[in-house]
């Protein structure tokens, strides 16, 4: 998979994560699909290192959404957590 595709399945892994959390995010719309897109590449590479689960070359490979989508479920729930009061 190019960097292209691992940039869609970023903006579609960080919508899905923004779906499953929902709520004001301190970023807005433009901060949440940056998340989504580092969350796609973190979620996969640590899949692919210490869990032994290699992302394979295919876009609809049901392992790399799942670790795209729980990347930025990660990310998405550190950035709350860090960033979540600035914007009362």
């Amino acid at each position: 998979m190019g960097i292209v595709s691992w940039i869609i399945l970023g903006l579609l892994a960080g919508a899905i994560a923004k779906l499953l959390l929902p709520g004001r995010d301190p970023g807005g719309v433009i901060g949440t699909t940056l998340i989504g897109i580092v969350g796609a590449f973190i979620g996969g590479w640590l899949s692919a290192k210490f869990l032994d689960k290699p992302i394979a070359n295919e876009f609809y490979d049901p392992a790399t959404w799942g670790s795209a989508i729980a990347g930025s479920l990660v990310l998405l729930i550190g950035y709350r957590i860090l960033f979540g009061h600035s914007r009362d």
